[in-house]
């Protein structure tokens, strides 16, 4: 499962970034290393944990992939607000696409049986779309999220269960896979950080533009990254681990 993170403010300029949100998600980047380095010790034999199973680990997996996509919503709320362009938009959602293509890629090299479809990169590739073109809707994303959030558990059918369709998230059973981030109902999620973020900036703007406490710093430094430090932080801590098996 791997959770993960992107910078959810493609195209902005480093001088308008806000810091208190790219420390946000830099503590979430951290989270989900070290939840990745634990999975990775599972994997390898060298802790005893289920993490498909154990509450301990799944509801982790929730709070993280969460606190990801509310940072992402923000990241919408914010480059609606500085009026961002669409070639702009595109250009970063590109880089996300590819990187969704290489997790799936790698994944499949990794785990034959249970490779990565559609996790998180693929599924922020198309909520980062619908948050965009959603953002006009303001106060009406918070009853149009929560109806996200929910329709799952009220509609469900076979036609959704296969790799080319359970994308949409209103499959039967959980598919076999590392990471499964489908549209239903985690785009729920983005749309709230998307309005709670609008509601930010129109009401209390100093909550995201306010003064970065200095130990926080590298968080936000490490935020302003996330994407790339999806992209090679299990390589590292697998072969890390890999060589320190070698070695002992």
């Amino acid at each position: 499962m791997p959770p993960a993170a992107l910078s959810a403010i493609p195209g902005r300029r480093a001088a308008s970034r806000y810091d208190r949100l790219d420390a946000l998600r830099g503590l979430a980047l951290v989270w989900m290393a070290v939840f990745h380095f634990c999975f990775d010790l599972a994997t390898f034999r060298l802790i005893d944990a289920n993490f498909y199973a154990d509450p301990l680990w799944t509801t982790q997996r929730t709070a993280i992939l969460s606190l990801f996509l509310l940072c992402a919503g923000a990241g919408q709320a914010v480059a609606a607000a500085q009026q961002q362009s669409w070639p702009r938009f595109w250009r970063r959602w590109v880089q996300i696409a590819g990187c969704a293509l290489l997790v799936s890629a790698g994944s499949a090299l990794m785990f034959p049986k249970s490779w990565i479809s559609f996790g998180v990169l693929h599924g922020m590739a198309l909520m980062l779309i619908a948050a965009r073109l959603l953002a006009p809707l303001r106060g009406w994303l918070w009853p149009l999220g929560l109806a996200v959030v929910l329709l799952p558990q009220w509609v469900a059918h076979p036609v959704f269960d296969s790799r080319w369709t359970n994308w949409v998230g209103l499959a039967t059973h959980k598919p076999v896979t590392e990471d499964y981030v489908p549209l239903f109902p985690w785009l729920g999620v983005m749309l709230w950080g998307l309005a709670a973020t609008q509601a930010l900036l129109a009401r209390r703007p100093g909550w995201l533009t306010g003064a970065l406490a200095r130990p926080a710093t590298p968080l936000a430094v490490l935020g302003r990254w996330s994407l790339s430090f999806y992209m090679v932080h299990q390589p590292v801590l697998i072969g890390a681990l890999m060589l320190a098996l070698q070695l002992r």
